[in-house]
């Protein structure tokens, strides 16, 4: 029903942005790092938009691209997986990190990256894994990810400051030694 909604930042909180457009403020649920990025009010913002409706609600979920929202959308089809648990498992990781891990099938880094069951990351993998390989590149690299991930733990730095940081330094590429390095230079800031 709404799609796509653009206008003024005039609330954020760590889990929502009120956006004000024609007059009318609209709640929007969004991944963690687009409050991160959108705390400005005042600020122009669009968002492809989700739209739940429930017995006892109506919700709007927004993200900035629609491969995104076009994710999110395969997640919620999974029984057991609703909105809000699907945009905390994206609020985790990108869409290519996701796609990543569901297409190698190595649930034990799924887990300890996304911080989903064993249960669940089996039942996501199961059933996205034949939808998602047609469309994906090469996402190989998924234990250098989770490796990086347990070093930074290990170093100190919480689950998700060290998930940041490492979203933060991208490169799918990159040698495990070298993200590490690059994420270290992001939390010391």
């Amino acid at each position: 029903m709404i799609s796509k909604i653009t206008g003024q930042i005039i609330f954020a909180s760590e889990k929502f942005l009120i956006v004000e457009t024609n007059d009318i403020g609209y709640k929007i649920f969004v991944p963690t790092e687009v409050t991160l990025a959108n705390r400005n009010i005042g600020e122009k913002i669009s968002l492809w938009t989700h739209f739940a409706v429930r017995e006892d609600a109506q919700t709007l979920y927004g993200f900035p691209q629609k491969e995104e929202m076009d994710f999110f959308e395969l997640l919620i089809t999974i029984s057991g997986i609703g909105p809000k648990t699907a945009l905390g498992v994206m609020s985790t990781a990108t869409v290519q990190g996701l796609k990543k891990a569901i297409i190698s099938g190595e649930v034990g880094p799924l887990v300890k990256i996304f911080g989903l069951g064993k249960k669940m990351a089996d039942k996501i993998v199961l059933e996205l894994k034949g939808k998602i390989s047609g469309q994906s590149e090469d996402y190989v690299g998924l234990k250098e990810e989770s490796d990086a991930l347990e070093a930074l733990k290990t170093l100190g730095y919480s689950h998700s400051e060290a998930r940041e940081a490492l979203k933060e330094v991208g490169g799918e590429h990159k040698e495990t030694n070298k993200k590490i390095k690059e994420a270290l230079k992001i939390l010391g800031r």
